[in-house]
């Protein structure tokens, strides 16, 4: 006699920071005992719950942050190539968030003010070592470097947020998001 076990595939999610606080990846923790159910149906790629530092084919990406320097532009196009449905979680992804306050400045003077004219620095330098991410000229919504095909708005979005966008995408349907849910603070 042989049994027969249906294995299920579990959807492939990953999920990185980019110039934000990781607000968002505490406020999809806080799923609580939500999460572990909906481990039931997927599995994490790259994440930084999970210490994966490549993303590899993917069913969702979660994008959270803004795009700052040349590595967040590559981590960012990795996830576009790899993810099948790519999300911009958050403020600082949706918009530059708290990052993108330096836009309003030179960003040369930036540096100069943090690193040059501090009290108490010793030996004041701009830092300029090839293991540093290239700064970009400003922080840039991610919707400005990839394609971004949903947005979950929130500072941080909350936990049922996240839950009321990933269950109908593991189902194959477009998430519907409770607009008690849409806040921007």
């Amino acid at each position: 006699m042989t049994t027969e076990h249906t294995i299920k595939r579990k959807f492939k999610i990953a999920t990185t920071s980019l110039a934000g606080c990781f607000g968002c990846h505490m406020s999809f923790l806080d799923m609580d005992e939500r999460l572990a159910v909906l481990l039931e149906q997927v599995e994490l790629d790259r994440s930084p719950f999970t210490d994966i530092k490549h993303c590899g084919p993917c069913d969702i990406g979660l994008i959270e942050g803004g795009v700052c320097n040349a590595e967040n532009v590559h981590v960012l196009r990795e996830f576009r190539a790899n993810c099948a449905i790519l999300v911009a979680v958050g403020a600082c992804a949706i918009n530059g968030g708290v990052p993108a306050m330096r836009n309003y400045f030179d960003l040369q003077e930036c540096l100069e003010e943090v690193y040059l004219s501090g009290t108490g620095i010793t030996h004041p330098q701009i830092p300029n070592d090839p293991e540093l991410p290239l700064l970009l000229d400003r922080v840039y919504p991610v919707s400005e470097v990839v394609h971004i095909d949903y947005y979950l708005p929130g500072c941080p979005p909350s936990a049922d947020a996240f839950l009321q966008l990933l269950e109908p995408l593991l189902t194959g349907q477009k998430p519907v998001i409770a607009k008690s849910q849409l806040h921007y603070d």
